[in-house]
């Protein structure tokens, strides 16, 4: 058994449409409606961001298939990295949350493969939309998403995200 929870955010390009490929390429259990975000981390000088939370099982994946999963799929819509800009605009980008295995939740403190995400607990964009798919989810390590969403912080920034629209029931076959 493998299972994971991704995060994944567009603000550049037909947002809507890299995610909706992006979730195509992933095979998914459970898909969150979109979510429209201000940009995070500081770089406040970009256009607003569509997120969604994608939960997705695969038994014949590991942690490393799902992450590179998440790369290729960043890598065909277009993505270009920025040094300077570690949290500026792009087509498409992917972060694995957590991953569980048949032991559990996997642990990785891998410079490349971080799990459980190190900075998901904070993340607004990454919680609501995690919670509004699974209402039981539960960060491993950090605890519930649920009591996860009531830090002050959290909340405020909660309170700022603005529901869309579905995403994949409308377009899945």
């Amino acid at each position: 058994m493998s299972r994971v929870v991704f995060s994944m955010g567009s603000n550049l390009g037909d947002r809507e449409a890299a995610l909706l490929a992006a979730v195509r390429a992933v095979g998914p259990e459970a898909v969150s409606d979109v979510y429209e975000t201000a940009p995070w981390g500081g770089d406040d000088e970009q256009p607003a961001y569509y997120n969604i939370a994608v939960i997705a099982d695969d038994p014949a994946r590991s942690p490393h298939d799902w992450l590179a999963l998440g790369q290729r799929l960043e890598a065909e819509s277009g993505r270009v990295r920025d040094p300077e800009r570690p949290y500026g605009p792009r087509t498409l980008d992917v972060d694995l949350i957590a991953v569980w295995d048949e032991h559990g939740p996997v642990r990785s403190d891998e410079p490349r493969l971080l799990l459980p995400h190190p900075l998901a607990h904070l993340r607004a964009f990454v919680l609501v939309p995690w919670f509004a798919v699974d209402r039981d989810a539960e960060l491993p390590g950090k605890g519930r998403v649920r009591d996860l969403l009531r830090d002050e912080t959290v909340a405020a920034d909660a309170r700022a995200l603005r529901r869309l629209h579905p995403i994949w029931s409308r377009h899945h076959e």
